[in-house]
């Protein structure tokens, strides 16, 4: 398999967790972005203005397949760690085993806006056949909550805003940090938000792609762990809370053939990876995952009378496991190493994490 190099700075020209010489295990795709799954591609609109502090939201949109082709379903899996949140579609996906559609990430009171609004694009693009066949949408939206450093009660993330996140999707490098969705995050204590990272595995025999995108917005400082180190406690910064009040989202995907049901396993692993990081999944936490594959395209809706599925066999899965594992850790990583110091709704502040201090407790 090739060695890919893959950037080792956001696009806020912050280093990447491997930009720092962190020493992170596997092997990542030329981006080590969820866009290095063929067919995948990420969306963002952010709201935030340092003239108007008080509003530090936004939508991040994941297209499973090309913006033409999104009546065509995805095979799908979902596993909720902690549910104090929300990701719609979910019971669907349990059910059938699939969705259709763009995935968007906002904060918690814009979840509404973010269904509504994919509805209608889906709706607009597709509804000479959505008539002809009578059929529904069931979107898929998630949400974390950002009201310490948004004024999230103003509900500023409108229509237009979610619609521009999914028109803006596109292959190729992922803006991390405080964008998107994840403009008013906080992770570990720290500026948290949206974070990418892939593997390339070797699995049954053949290469796979596989990629995450978080939006980062758990995590309490002292339970920081990096590489296998605990550093929460000599990191510097002014704390922001001392109980868990965040959460969660990761979306996994993957060009390897799997059935529902492996999937529903790849989206379980993603708890080991935030685990890794240091989080129990808190009670106050919304931990909630979600795993897709771009295989077995079965054609657009409806659903053909018979299907017919490749995948790779149960006792293969466990390089595409651990490639969950890592990524989601990196992703987090990245995350977290890509956002600025951020002052928000009431002036509260949230700083940066240090990732100067940070490789010297952990490469020493």
């Amino acid at each position: 398999m090739p060695v890919s190099v893959p950037p080792t700075r956001s696009s806020s020209g912050r280093p990447r967790a491997r930009g720092l010489g962190l020493p992170l295990p596997g092997t990542p795709g030329p981006l080590n972005a969820i866009t290095d799954v063929p067919g995948v591609s990420v969306g963002l609109t952010t709201l935030s203005d340092d003239a108007a502090p008080a509003i530090r939201t936004g939508v991040t949109a994941v297209l499973p397949r090309p913006a033409g082709d999104l009546l065509s379903p995805v095979w799908a899996g979902g596993f909720t760690m902690n549910g104090n949140g929300e990701m719609t579609g979910t019971h669907w996906i349990g059910e059938a085993g699939w969705f259709a559609g763009p995935v968007t990430l906002t904060n918690t009171l814009s979840l509404g806006v973010a269904h509504h609004a994919t509805a209608r694009w889906m709706v607009e693009r597709f509804r000479p056949r959505l008539e002809e066949n009578n059929l529904w949408l069931l979107p898929v939206a998630a949400e974390t909550f950002d009201g310490w450093l948004n004024d999230i009660y103003g509900q500023h993330v409108g229509e237009d805003h979610v619609l521009a996140a999914i028109d803006r999707a596109a292959p190729g490098p992922v803006a991390e940090g405080s964008v998107g969705g994840g403009a008013g995050m906080i992770c570990y204590e720290f500026k948290g938000g949206t974070g990418t990272a892939s593997r390339r595995v070797t699995v049954a025999g053949q290469e796979a792609t596989l990629g995450v995108l978080v939006q980062a917005n758990h995590g309490l400082r002292p339970w920081l762990t990096v590489c296998g180190r605990a550093v929460g406690e000599a990191l510097p910064g002014d704390r922001v809370w001392t109980r868990e009040r965040g959460s969660i989202i990761v979306l996994i995907a993957t060009d390897a053939p799997l059935l529902p049901i492996q999937l529903q396993r790849l989206a379980r692993r993603a708890a080991i990876g935030i685990g890794r990081g240091g989080t129990p999944s808190g009670n106050n936490s919304g931990d909630i995952f979600l795993a897709f594959s771009t295989a077995n395209n079965p054609g657009p809706l409806p659903e053909p009378r018979r299907l017919t599925l490749e995948a790779i066999g149960n006792g293969r899965l466990d390089p595409l496991f651990l490639a969950v594992v890592e990524a989601v850790e990196e992703a987090v990583l990245n995350a977290m190493l890509a956002a600025e110091p951020c002052t928000g709704y009431k002036g509260r502040f949230v700083p940066a994490l240090d990732g100067a201090r940070l490789a010297e407790l952990v490469c020493g």
